[in-house]
């Protein structure tokens, strides 16, 4: 699901694969603030019409995660660093004892499809596609989150992440150090499979810590 490479996507929900395309770019930086984008621009990246990209703005800015300039096209909503060290509190309030409480309800059957997801995750970082990382490491978490049956809930962490801004994920990936960051998530996985709740909650307190520690900004 590379930006550069958004080719072979059905007419169904096209929309929304867009959107999805785009918000995972902006998440991992690649779409920057203060850059005007135009719907054309990006189709043509895509491998699209204009007009699901146009549509998909819309959707975006009624997320607050761009802001559209008419007659030109869009510009990434800047985050704050106060803004982003919000959100990283309330997502370490939610997610490791949420993830904790329902360790030991995961059927043992749904193992194999947590571990393909935490494979999608380290194949988006073997490749250097920080989109396909992004967006596979944003179901992984999700689909955890999903075991806790709070729709309200699953939908907070992830407008909370949509937020979230990873600069310095480029910079691990240049460096081969974003697929030991991947490989995290077989670890959770691992430790959620013992029932080990006390352990899975500490684990991802320091996994989602990253989020505004080497994973925040680039290397100067």
């Amino acid at each position: 699901m590379s930006i550069d490479h958004f080719t072979q996507m059905e007419k169904v929900s096209l929309r929304d694969k867009v959107s999805q395309a785009l918000r995972a770019a902006i998440i991992a930086g690649e779409m920057e603030p203060g850059v005007v984008y135009s719907a054309p621009a990006l189709g043509a990246r895509f491998g699209v019409s204009a007009t699901p990209v146009r549509e998909a703005m819309v959707d975006l800015a009624r997320e607050n995660l761009i802001s559209i300039v008419p007659n030109k096209g869009f510009r990434v909503t800047e985050v704050s660093e106060k803004d982003l060290d919000d959100i990283t509190r309330i997502r370490l309030l939610l997610e490791p004892p949420i993830v904790r409480d329902v360790t030991p309800l995961i059927p043992a059957e749904d193992f194999p499809r947590l571990r393909e997801l935490a494979a999608k995750i380290v194949d988006g970082a073997e490749r250097g596609d920080l989109v396909e990382y992004t967006a596979a490491d944003h179901l992984f978490h999700l689909t955890l989150l999903g075991y806790a049956d709070n729709s309200r809930l699953t939908q907070l962490v992830s407008d909370l992440r949509d937020h979230t801004r990873l600069f310095g994920l480029a910079s691990l990936a240049k460096k081969g150090q974003l697929v030991d960051v991947a490989r995290e998530h077989f670890t959770i996985v691992d430790l959620i499979e013992s029932r080990d709740q006390e352990a899975v909650e500490a684990f991802l307190r320091v996994h989602i810590g990253q989020a505004r520690g080497r994973w925040a900004k680039p290397e100067d």
